[in-house]
């Protein structure tokens, strides 16, 4: 079984660090994970800070930022290109849908804005962002826009410093909001959401090779229908955990029901697997919100979970290294 002997590793946290939040980002830069933006009380943004954890040391840093810093802001993405951290959008403390597009140089600790308003995409939060394989695209889908959810995809060129709308979905792929975004096999997959009305479990690729779409009919072991779920590429497969199964009557407010489950997509195959993750010692329970990205440390390549909401409507503050043991 692919999953069996996947492991869940706590991180110590020492230093001053983020703290407790949800609707956050974090990505890697080499041993160095950089996290930004989030919430403690629902809508709020806490601050604008980058923060930088050293995997090896596990331990916080405040950074002291220079240059265009940008505004406090929640449900925002990053995602990492050699030395550059990239971030776009998220919601601002007005509810105000942003779509600013900024880099971070980790080397000077720099912020330079890249685009914003009618350059790039339209505004929205709580969308999914990747970078591509060969550190050449980084790659924004879906969320929440001005005027409803959206199914667009769009490609930061980096060398080229522009945006490219690439083609859409169409209504194979409903809009949404809070969808697992992962570049996997040479592909962007596209792996449930929330419409809306709605939690989805639909899969969606799309090969930039080739400028096409595909619905992925899925096997096996498929996980429930979900949102705001934690995925990351790893090799061929994309690793999903937790997220929202049963939104709250409140929305945004609250806390709905959420996932403990961790499973995995074979995109050569197209099959889900369990994970089981028995014995590791360590379990972050359920939760969904939270700030995740592919990564490793000693060797143990997996997908990092820090923070996100509890069942409690409790904001999480803790990390883990989760190592999936895959076929």
């Amino acid at each position: 079984m692919a999953g069996t002997g996947s492991t869940w590793l706590l991180l110590e946290q020492k230093g001053a660090g983020p703290g407790a939040r949800s609707s956050h980002a974090i990505t890697l830069v080499g041993g160095t994970a950089y996290s930004f933006g989030g919430e403690f009380t629902p809508r709020l943004p806490v601050d604008n800070t980058m923060y930088a954890f050293d995997l090896k040391a596990q331990s916080w840093s405040a950074l002291d930022a220079a240059g265009e810093v940008p505004p406090p802001r929640v449900g925002v993405t990053m995602a990492s290109v050699g030395a550059t951290v990239f971030v776009f959008g998220g919601r601002d403390k007005d509810h105000t849908e942003l779509n600013e597009l900024y880099s971070f140089d980790t080397a000077t600790s720099t912020w330079t804005l890249l685009s914003s308003g009618d350059h790039g995409p339209p505004h929205r939060s709580y969308h999914s962002m990747v970078a591509d394989g060969e550190g050449s695209r980084v790659y924004v889908f879906g969320g929440c826009g001005n005027a409803g959810r959206l199914n667009d995809l769009w490609a930061y060129d980096v060398a080229a410093g522009r945006w490219e709308e690439l083609p859409s979905p169409g209504t194979a792929c409903p809009p949404r909001g809070g969808p697992g975004l992962a570049f996997a096999g040479g592909k962007v997959w596209v792996v449930y959401g929330f419409s809306g009305d709605a939690e989805l479990d639909d899969v969606h690729s799309y090969d930039p090779a080739t400028g096409e779409w595909a619905v992925v009919d899925t096997t096996g072991d498929k996980p429930t229908p979900r949102s705001v779920l934690c995925a990351a590429g790893v090799g061929k497969h994309v690793v999903v955990f937790g997220g929202e199964v049963d939104p709250s009557d409140l929305g945004h407010l609250g806390a709905g029901k959420f996932s403990a489950e961790a499973f995995v997509l074979n995109t050569d195959t197209g099959a889900w697997t369990r994970l089981d993750d028995a014995g590791s010692g360590h379990h972050p329970g359920p939760r969904g919100w939270c700030a995740f990205s592919a990564g490793a440390l000693d060797g143990r390549r997996g997908m990092l979970v820090y923070g996100g909401n509890s069942p409690t409507n409790d904001r999480l503050g803790d990390m883990f290294l989760f190592t999936p043991l895959l076929a």
